[in-house]
């Protein structure tokens, strides 16, 4: 984890704190993922109808790039010195700009936007988050995550 001291998060508000490492989306994921969503719709696990849409061959699901969101957040997004416990708030915006085709790499960028106390010992954080495709130009994703620390 990527420690900072409480004094210095607000430092840290209107800056890139993390970028995550690539993160593979290969066709078993995306199966994997239709299987516990019981989404199965054909452009997600079927190639051969896959290749006759637009997009050429199958897809990740969007909501399976977004669930990636917490892998790509350990180790980048900054956690509070005395770190009890974190929890997903929601998010004030999600939008899914381009399919992930099956056996791209993604990764995360983070920018942290506000921090504040909102009850001692627990913080509220908004990240503006990117989800890059390696090798396109425009992103998988772009969000306002909320989380809250508790320290």
């Amino acid at each position: 984890m990527k420690f900072v001291k409480i004094s210095e998060i607000a430092s840290l508000v209107g800056s890139e704190v993390g970028v995550s490492d690539w993160i593979a989306v290969d066709q078993a994921r995306i199966n994997g993922f239709a299987d516990v969503t019981e989404d199965h719709q054909f452009i997600h696990v079927d190639p051969e109808a896959a290749a006759k849409t637009p997009f050429g061959q199958t897809v990740a699901h969007g909501f399976l790039t977004l669930s990636l969101l917490s892998r790509m957040a350990v180790g980048v997004v900054p956690v509070c010195e005395g770190f009890e416990m974190g929890v997903n708030y929601g998010f004030d915006k999600v939008r899914f700009a381009m399919p992930v085709k099956s056996g791209k790499r993604i990764r995360g960028r983070f920018t942290l936007m506000s921090a504040r106390e909102k009850v001692p010992g627990q913080w509220a954080f908004k990240y503006a988050v990117r989800v890059e495709i390696e090798g396109e130009e425009k992103p998988a994703l772009v969000a306002e995550w909320l989380s809250m620390q508790m320290v």
